[in-house]
């Protein structure tokens, strides 16, 4: 679906869901689908990589290319087993994974040593790119598993925190506005999804009763006893700030909770990072940097929670449903994405600006205007070190640029965010150094063994971006502060002035 932004509302026709509904809140209007110069463009499902190429600099879709390295299973599970690998200590919040057929043996033989040692585990197996509950069963006579069929197997995690006696899981919303800098966005509401049978710990005799141990909703609406109803403190779906209140209302440290489900999001999208990164500079090569990303992201975390209250990933998925069954589906899924179009600041005269840049842009190369003039074999030590001098300058005015449109976009999130939080950077420095030592150690795993060129170009960026994620909050600037911070040092500049302040950009 392709959208234009516009100062006139468009009126939807059809049933209601709360994408139309909200896009026409924004004031766009709905346009063909083959309209190639939408500003927004909505779709589905992943985005080929072509159409990300072909967008314009102005134009914003809701898929990052690369982001199926988190959201299909069996390449979460490669992609996490690596960093547990490294940093076992952090990415402790997935369950033991084996990947079929690869990793038959190695299961085997764990589960050989569990016998050995006398002890019974349950485990689920679902299909490796599956959705809505589809193909999962649990199982424990692991001898019966056929080697050769493509599915994950995990430990089950059977000493979930119960609520009236029935299991759940949390569907939490992130949104990502861009990959050059990471920039993450979590929503503080979501939904509470619950099973429809009381729970009772794995046996041979309720391996099948699914409704006990999947909280799927597409698995439990089949059940007769889910309850739907219109509060969001009753029924078989509920809300997670309903959640929250209840934590806080039984005396459990809700501050912890959150920050525990924040850094387990920030760690898994540290893991997608460097592909996502990859993918998108090869779907945008010569993109300067700073520049606004053209990809945006709403993913869907299903997290469970284990009786000591920690957070637990199921798996990630890139189109959660905006489908609104209940009252309580609308309500949360409306303020989703409300609250990211607002975040995202697409405007009607993007489109505009962004011709008048590209006229400009043609009319510097056509005609040589700000471009240095090169320097000859016999050129003075003088000349040398005017261009030096010129080249600094060029280097210092592209560098306050980015860092007051960096200032910009701060302050527009920070009076947008509505019912969104920022975990993204952190504003805490300790988490901010500990997040950027966990990214470097997932470049470093995504370049392991890859060509000496791709290790150079994925460095440098690695760089840039640590430097972008801090550079505001680093100096504290305010709009005014960096102008008059950049007329203080553009007074009467010489190559150590320029290169000192320079220096502290980078």
């Amino acid at each position: 679906n392709r959208w234009m932004k516009s100062h006139r509302k468009h009126a939807t026709l059809g049933k209601p869901s709360p994408v139309r509904i909200i896009i026409n809140e924004m004031d766009f209007i709905k346009t063909r689908d083959d309209d190639e110069t939408a500003n927004l463009i909505w779709n589905d499902s992943a985005v080929q990589h072509e159409k990300i190429a072909e967008l314009r600099n102005y134009q914003r879709i809701n898929h990052f290319p690369g982001m199926g390295e988190i959201c299909r299973k069996d390449c979460l599970a490669r992609n996490m087993a690596k960093m547990i690998k490294c940093q076992p200590q952090e990415y402790s919040f997935i369950p033991k994974t084996w990947i079929f057929p690869a990793e038959y043996t190695q299961f085997q033989n764990y589960v050989k040593e569990l016998r050995r040692k006398r002890k019974q585990k349950t485990f689920i197996v679902k299909p490796a790119n599956g959705a809505m509950g589809h193909g999962i069963s649990l199982i424990r006579n692991c001898e019966k598993l056929p080697a050769q069929e493509h599915f994950i197997v995990q430990e089950y995690l059977d000493k979930p925190f119960l609520m009236e006696g029935y299991k759940f899981d949390l569907r939490i919303y992130i949104l990502v506005t861009s990959c050059d800098p990471l920039r993450i966005f979590l929503y503080n509401d979501g939904l509470v999804r619950m099973g429809t049978e009381k729970y009772h710990a794995p046996s041979e005799a309720n391996l099948s009763q699914l409704y006990m141990h999947l909280t799927n909703y597409s698995v439990n609406k089949h059940n007769e006893n889910f309850e739907r109803d219109e509060t969001v403190d009753k029924g078989s779906k509920r809300s997670i700030s309903w959640f929250t209140e209840f934590l806080r209302t039984n005396d459990y440290d809700v501050a912890k909770f959150w920050g525990d489900v924040s850094e387990l999001v920030v760690k898994t999208l540290i893991v997608a990072e460097p592909h996502v990164l990859h993918a998108y500079r090869m779907c945008r090569p010569g993109q300067p940097p700073g520049s606004d990303s053209v990809c945006f992201e709403v993913l869907g975390f299903d997290i469970i929670l284990d009786r000591k209250l920690k957070p637990w990933l199921l798996e990630i998925n890139r189109a959660p449903s905006f489908g609104t069954d209940q009252k309580i589906d609308y309500d949360v899924k409306k303020g989703v994405l409300l609250n990211a179009l607002k975040l995202l600041n697409i405007r009607a005269s993007d489109k505009k600006r962004n011709l008048a840049q590209q006229k400009a842009e043609a009319q510097r190369r056509l005609y040589g205007h700000g471009s240095m003039k090169k320097l000859s074999a016999a050129s003075s030590d003088w000349e040398k070190q005017r261009h030096t001098l010129e080249r600094r300058r060029e280097e210092l005015k592209e560098r306050l640029a980015q860092v007051r449109k960096q200032i910009s976009r701060e302050e527009h999130e920070k009076q947008h965010l509505g019912n969104y939080r920022r975990i993204y950077p952190p504003d805490d420095k300790l988490l901010l150094e500990k997040y950027e030592s966990l990214l470097s150690a997932a470049f470093q795993t995504f370049l392991a063994g890859r060509a000496a060129s791709l290790q150079k170009e994925m460095n440098n960026p690695l760089k840039r971006m640590k430097a972008r994620t801090s550079v505001a909050d680093c100096h504290g600037l305010t709009h005014a502060q960096t102008h008059a911070h950049k007329q203080r040092k553009l007074q009467k500049p010489t190559p150590k002035h320029i290169q000192t302040l320079v220096d502290k950009q980078t």
